[in-house]
């Protein structure tokens, strides 16, 4: 017998152990299988590839290293490799994100159905656009011109298009397109806006051009920034599958866009720069050079070469590197064939072109420069450079070139010029100086042309749409107390006029400036009821500087942070140092001055101080036409007209702050002799002139002291009589007519209006504070104080009716341009008088938008009829109606009760939802659904069309909660309004027939919508904003309280079917839109819920909940996956 040697057995042995590795693997591939396959065991992988990313991530990696080097897997006879990898990848089989298969329920199945999506455009009073209505109501919103916030529009804008995009579960693209057709259905409005102190077309193009942009911008660099980090984090994730799917749908957005031909059509006012780019996409194609600047004339232009506002957007984004010049080649986007440009164009530059040539800065060049926007950073950076740099004439060209047309219309770059200009205000302390006396002095002609460029109405919108104004505040602040703290000795000429400068204008233009910033015209009564509105009122100096250097401090090394700050001009260098109110003592003694002079009377003028002499030179230069003496009421001597206007004005070259301080009493001695009749109202108002042209900064102190008295009512009132003062007369019962109409037409019912047979009368106070205002012209100079005064003038008249009604007759008389203007402001003060009247414009703004309105208003619902077309002229020898939802944005921020607002607009949701099941699911629908052979299938369109006329009211009502309260009403909604709604008995719920059921579920379903739309408008759909820190503690307190009600521990005294619809509704909405909130609530708390939803007979919600909770619930996910075989 022969033994086989030891190399004969190893090799034996090898090929056995190759053998058994083989069946090894070939059996280890084959249970793998199983389990991707099996639905059990593959739901609970998909719990650790939700919960574990990284672990899963680890095991994808082997398994694709599996593929490639496995010899059993290439071999196999039951799976391929590609079918291998598609099972890892595939979430058809498991439980989904996406909740498509949440709920076998029939409404469950229509909410998330795609059949809901495909009636969105057929249902009656819910257009496809409809659902991104709350984007209307807040671009609206941010055009009232009271609002100066502190928060940007950006930043506010994305997290509103977050919510909705996850919400209504759409694509980017789809999204995106939402996104324009809301900010050109605003820009549409605005051209027919009628004239006043308010912000018209030149803010609306800014929201649509640079606001929506930067929007865009930064969504599509925050997927960038997660991208990277996650690359970062677990190479082997498949990054090239993710890329570019926001950039995607931003193209085929702007592509759609250009369907919508009737939003298109750009303003008047920039026709020819629309023209213009349009022009330069045809010049493009047709081979021709197109530099940055290059200009055309109309004589040259392409035959049918007229642009639109899809044009404007594309080169706004081809600005900013978004899009490159493909764009031009898109089916549609050149009107003019290529063979109509003419070819001896001759070349034409621009005063931008000339500049970035080396060109000098003459006279006509800087015309030109001023009225023409630049169009690239590199432009505006040489003008900033010449800013810093030049000399002193080029300095101020320089600084009025970055407040024109760059500042305004200059979209491209808006934010960038913004911030050079604030930059500037802040110039650096020079080596050479020296001294006590601030640095800033010598600056005064620099400084004075940027406060004067930036005043204007449109301009402070602006900068409070970027988020901009806290660190304007933080500028304005040391020019004030620099300024305002300096004896006027010294005086400067300006080129070209001549005009004389001194420190008293410097101050009295950055110190008007400043208040316009925070609710400085905010009435009395509401700091001393302490029950100011919520939203955008409690701002203050010291409130600025705390969010200004909380701004500058957000700055970090973030991937994020660093692709934001990429876009930032690298010549701009903001000082990142905190800034505190105890930098400007006079500043800060001032304001609290102010307080003092709101929440009590004067006291202590002590006769022969310098404050008594500054009272008795203040006197002197008001009231020097006359010979009878004013005495201040607090000093016993009486103050005689004395010396002259020159020697008054000569005492009185003192600091701005001393004359401030003084001001009150000046004011107090006047008001007291008008109403004793030692001094008549018109030369009352002469006075107040006299004392605000001399100094327009104490135009501050005018207004509080006057809002003060009004409100402490201890002022006889004045007749308006024409005789002493000013008579409404003429044209008064005018007024009260187009008040009634424009009521009437937004479906508010008010018994009376009239002031009455009674003569007109105002309190005294407020009709020396009107009779100021109509004293002076209407000028650009003019218009930065009667935006100072206005706003005030209109708080103090809102709170006693019928003063309103009077002042805006009398300013008409004054102003007739204004007249719509004037009449819808005074038609606003009706509802700070009548609840009832705010419940009527509430019920008119939910009937509109659903199509559910009488006759009188129109019923094809929409944003259309809730927004209109904007408040233009009059039509037809009558004033143009005005829509429910306009009146209410320029009323709510008024009404101090905001739970009750919420708690009527929660009780109008529900009844119209009554009436949507009414409409939609007429009698004896259920019946026939019932006995139908296709069960579902007949009712389907009917009951979709249903839910989303359900969905858009919840939203409605969600942002109207949002606009009205902000977060604070958003919260108290969701942790006391509803609970307190659900535990109450609604008789008018027992809705007998056929329907009622239907009507219960419904309204469950709208209010699950309703607290969904809340949450994600406050808080965001993910952790980026301040207000999501507030999500959990909020968000657990309701989940406990649904648990509880899922127990049966709470006694409901709503419908059961609302309440179940309520809840697995939200939880539903919960884990197929919010998924991170999931993971923000206590794993005690979502197995509570998910118990509490198995008793409801809701197994895979419950599952689908669970496997959202993070680790601590996969258990509990798993064990519920085996028991129920989901």
């Amino acid at each position: 017998m022969e033994i086989d040697g030891n190399e004969n057995f190893s090799e034996k042995r090898n090929e056995h152990h190759e053998g058994l590795h083989k069946v090894n693997t070939t059996m280890a591939i084959e249970l793998i299988e199983e389990f991707l396959k099996n639905k059990v065991t593959s739901s609970i992988l998909y719990l650790a590839r939700q919960n574990m990313p990284s672990h899963w991530g680890g095991f994808i990696e082997r398994l694709q290293l599996l593929v490639v080097h496995s010899t059993a897997l290439r071999n196999s006879k039951h799976t391929t490799p590609d079918a291998f990898l598609q099972l890892t990848s595939d979430t058809h089989r498991v439980l989904s994100r996406e909740g498509k298969t949440i709920s076998h329920h029939e409404f469950h199945a229509v909410m998330f159905s795609g059949s809901l999506k495909s009636s969105v455009g057929q249902c009656h009073g819910a257009s496809h656009s409809a659902v991104w209505l709350p984007i209307d109501l807040f671009l609206e919103d941010t055009m009232d011109g009271s609002l100066v916030t502190t928060t940007s529009a950006v930043e506010n804008l994305i997290s509103l298009v977050k919510a909705l995009q996850a919400v209504n579960r759409t694509t980017w693209h789809d999204t995106f397109l939402g996104l324009w057709i809301a900010a050109l259905r605003l820009v549409q409005r605005e051209r027919n806006t009628s004239e006043g102190l308010m912000p018209r077309v030149d803010t609306s193009l800014s929201m649509l051009l640079s606001i929506t942009t930067l929007v865009v911008t930064n969504l599509i660099e925050e997927e960038e920034s997660e991208l990277i980090d996650e690359t970062q984090q677990n190479p082997a994730n498949q990054r090239k599958e993710k890329q570019g799917k926001l950039q995607k749908g931003l193209i085929t957005s702007l592509q759609l866009l250009g369907d919508y031909e009737g939003l298109l059509t750009p303003p008047q006012s920039v026709s020819s720069i629309a023209n213009q780019a349009a022009a330069k996409a045809t010049m493009f194609i047709s081979g021709l050079t197109v530099r940055n600047g290059y200009s055309m004339s109309i004589n040259d232009m392409p035959v049918n070469c007229s642009g639109n506002l899809r044009h404007l957007i594309v080169e706004a984004f081809i600005a900013r590197n978004m899009l490159d010049t493909s764009a031009y080649l898109w089916p549609g986007y050149v009107n003019a064939r290529a063979n109509q440009v003419p070819r001896g164009v001759p070349s034409q530059t621009t005063g931008w072109s000339s500049l970035m040539n080396g060109s000098p800065l003459t006279p006509s060049m800087i015309n030109i420069l001023v009225s023409t926007p630049a169009s690239s950073l590199p432009e505006v950076e040489k003008i900033y450079e010449i800013a810093v740099n030049g000399s002193g004439d080029e300095k101020i060209s320089a600084a009025a070139i970055l407040c024109g047309a760059s500042f305004v219309r200059g979209w491209n770059i808006q934010e960038h010029t913004i911030l050079f200009i604030i930059n500037l205000m802040s110039p650096p302390v020079p080596a050479d100086h020296s001294g006590t006396e601030s640095h800033l002095i010598n600056y005064a002609p620099l400084l004075n042309v940027l406060l004067v460029g930036i005043s204007s109405v449109d301009c402070v919108q602006i900068l409070s749409l970027h988020g901009l104004v806290p660190l304007l505040a933080g500028a304005l602040m040391p020019i004030c107390e620099a300024f305002g703290s300096a004896v006027p000795e010294v005086s400067w000429t300006l080129p070209p006029t001549g005009e004389e400068l001194s420190c008293h204008a410097v101050f009295s233009n950055a110190f008007t400036l400043l208040l316009r910033l925070w609710r400085f015209d905010h009435s009395p009564l509401d700091h001393v009821l302490g029950d100011i509105p919520p939203v955008g009122s409690h701002l203050s100096p010291e409130y600025l500087l705390l969010v200004r250097n909380s701004l500058l401090a957000s700055f970090g090394p973030s991937t994020r942070s660093q692709l934001k700050l990429r876009r930032y001009s690298k010549i701009l260098s903001l000082s990142v140092e905190p800034v505190f109110m105890d930098s400007f003592p006079n500043l800060k003694l001032w304001y609290r001055k102010h307080l003092e002079c709101i929440a009590s009377t004067f006291s202590g003028l002590v006769h022969g101080t310098p404050v008594h002499q500054i009272v008795d030179a203040l006197l002197n230069l008001m009231f020097r036409r006359i010979n009878r003496g004013v005495q201040p009421s607090t000093s016993g001597s009486s103050l005689s007209s004395g010396p002259g206007a020159e020697d008054a004005q000569a005492r009185l070259k003192i600091p701005a702050w001393d004359i401030l301080e003084a001001t009150p009493f000046a004011l107090d001695a006047a008001l007291t002799a008008c109403a004793h009749g030692r001094l008549s109202p018109r030369e009352l108002a002469t006075g107040l002139k006299d004392l605000a042209d001399f100094l327009p900064a104490s135009l501050a102190t005018i207004v509080s002291y006057f809002s003060a008295e009004v409100t402490r009512g201890i002022w006889k009132p004045a007749s308006m009589n024409g005789t002493d003062w000013p008579s409404p007369a003429a044209n008064l019962s005018s007024v009260e007519q187009q008040i009634k109409k424009i009521l009437a037409a937004t479906g508010v019912d008010v018994p009376s209006l009239s002031v009455g047979g009674t003569l007109a009368t105002l309190p005294l106070p407020l009709a020396a504070l009107v009779s100021l205002t109509i004293t002076y012209k209407l000028d650009k100079m003019s218009e930065r104080f009667l935006t100072l005064i206005g706003p005030a003038v209109n708080a103090l008249a809102a709170g006693c009716w019928p003063c309103m009604p009077i002042i805006a007759a009398l300013w008409a008389q004054k102003v007739k341009r204004w007249s719509d203007h004037l009449v819808f402001s005074a038609s606003r003060t009706v509802f700070h008088h009548n609840s009832d009247a705010v419940v009527q414009l509430l019920k008119s703004c939910f009937s509109s938008t659903l199509g559910l309105s009488p006759s009188h208003i129109s019923s094809n619902g929409g944003v259309g009829a809730l927004l209109g077309h904007g408040f233009g002229p009059h039509f037809s020898g009558g004033i143009s109606p005005v829509a429910p939802g306009i009146l209410y944005l320029r009323v709510h921020r008024s009404v101090r009760d905001v739970m009750f607002m919420a708690e009527e607009i929660l009780s109008l949701l529900m009844h119209s939802v009554r009436d949507i099941a009414s409409s939609a699911l007429p009698k004896g629908a259920m019946e026939k659904l019932k006995k139908s052979k296709h069960g579902m299938r007949y009712g389907e369109v009917s009951l979709a069309a249903a839910m989303t006329r359900v969905k858009l009211a919840a939203s409605l009502g969600a942002s109207l909660v949002w606009v009205s309260g902000g977060l604070s009403l958003v919260q108290s909604l969701i942790n006391e309004t509803l609970p307190s709604w659900f535990i109450s008995v609604h008789g008018s719920e027992q809705e007998g027939g056929e329907s009622g059921g239907m009507v219960a579920m419904l309204r469950g379903f709208a209010l699950a919508y309703f607290a969904m739309f809340c949450g994600t408008f406050a808080w965001g759909v993910d952790s980026e904003s301040a207000a999501s820190k507030k999500r959990p503690k909020v968000l657990r307190t309701h989940l406990e309280y649904l648990a509880s009600a899922l127990e049966g521990k709470i006694s409901l005294g709503c419908d059961w079917a609302t309440a179940w619809a309520y809840a697995s509704g939200f939880v539903c909405l919960m884990v197929a839109c919010t998924p991170k909130w999931v993971l923000e609530v206590d794993v005690d708390v979502l197995k509570r819920v998910s118990k509490g939803l198995r008793q409801w007979n809701e197994e895979e919600l419950a599952v689908a909940l669970l496997g959202l909770g993070g680790v601590g619930t996969m258990g509990a996910a798993a064990e519920l996956i085996i028991e129920t075989g989901l």
